[in-house]
């Protein structure tokens, strides 16, 4: 469902790498697509997720620091998460842990709400973490969608930060998530013009799921169980044809939430190599039906330009996960560099 649309110009421009891997075991393969947030204290944290050999994931967590030159000096605390649930660990090729992170601070519930995905035996799915401090985390368990529902492979979640109301009109807390869809294919070619086959409608995309907030405030374990969650609907644009899925979590601004997604397009080289190519954009909900996307950018706003965004462990990728608001309509953004650093970049809304 399409509201009016904003007359809205934005304004992105790179500014830095905060962090990339080093020799170090626990990042070797790759430090990327971090949450961030701010502390009580008013200081940054970055929450990466860190890639081991065997493709063993954590979930860091870095101290960030702005030098007088603007840019970022991140030194590592501790791990928010590492593997150590069922939900998390597997005994099988490709790897394990927690991965992707997005931090949100809720302030009914006066805490620190991580969404990230675990990737367990089962594969990956949803998961929750709740910290009164933004360093220490206690885990909630994976997110429950109902004992009648088939289970199905879930990534890219995100809380937003207020209290809305359901389309069914249950006061909760909304999340964005993204449903995989199980491709039984494993040339990547073929995979691609597999998906390219099916309807828009069929194709991955973000849905927005609800929590009762009534039954958080009673038990905040309840975090994980969902009451609705339904598909949303976004308005074309020149990229994001294959799927689309969340980025930051959303913010506030004065049309309504924004957040920056992410996008996937069909990317063929000189040679006919067929692969996929990740970019950015932002959409926003009208502030009170979340159901309702106002607005979104016509071009993304961030493609795969720099050598470091257009090689690396997985090319052609700039994944963004990580909003730290710096004004009024003034937004860090942090993002992944190709699966292996991280990038740091500023949007602006402007008149």
């Amino acid at each position: 469902m399409f509201g009016s649309s904003p007359s809205l110009n934005f304004r992105f421009e790179r500014i830095g790498v905060p962090l990339k891997p080093s020799d170090l075991t626990d990042e070797r393969l790759g430090i990327l697509n971090p949450a961030c947030a701010r502390l009580r204290d008013g200081t940054l944290q970055l929450y990466p997720r860190m890639v081991a050999p065997g493709n063993i994931s954590r979930i860091g967590s870095f101290r960030a620091r702005e030098r007088p030159d603007g840019e970022i000096d991140a030194e590592q605390v501790g791990y928010a998460l590492e593997p150590s649930e069922p939900y998390e660990l597997r005994d099988a090729p490709g790897g394990y842990g927690c991965e992707d992170p997005r931090v949100t601070f809720i302030p009914v519930l006066d805490r620190y709400v991580m969404a990230y995905v675990a990737f367990g035996q089962s594969g990956p799915t949803v998961a929750v973490a709740i910290s009164q401090d933004g360093l220490a985390w206690k885990r909630l368990g994976p997110m429950h969608f109902g004992e009648s529902e088939e289970r199905f492979a879930d990534k890219d979640a995100a809380f937003f930060p207020e209290p809305i109301r359901s389309p069914s009109g249950v006061q909760s807390l909304a999340f964005y998530h993204r449903p995989t869809l199980n491709v039984p294919i494993d040339d990547r070619k073929r995979a691609i013009e597999f998906l390219e086959t099916l309807p828009p409608e069929k194709r991955e995309a973000i849905a927005i799921g609800y929590v009762t907030l009534d039954t958080v405030h009673a038990d905040i374990s309840k975090l994980c169980d969902v009451a609705e969650t339904h598909r949303l609907a976004i308005p074309a644009a020149n990229w994001g044809a294959i799927k689309v899925g969340a980025g930051t979590p959303p913010v506030r601004i004065a049309e309504g939430w924004m957040a920056v997604i992410h996008g996937v397009d069909e990317l063929k080289s000189p040679d006919g190599e067929v692969t996929l190519r990740y970019r950015a954009g932002v959409i926003v909900h009208d502030a009170e039906r979340l159901e309702r996307v106002i607005y979104r950018s016509k071009e993304p706003i961030l493609d795969p330009e720099l050598p470091d965004e257009v090689q690396g462990t997985v090319g052609n990728v700039v994944f963004p996960t990580g909003i730290d608001p710096r004004g009024e309509r003034v937004f860090d953004i942090y993002y992944g560099m190709a699966d292996y650093q991280i990038g740091r970049g500023r949007l602006r809304l402007e008149p």
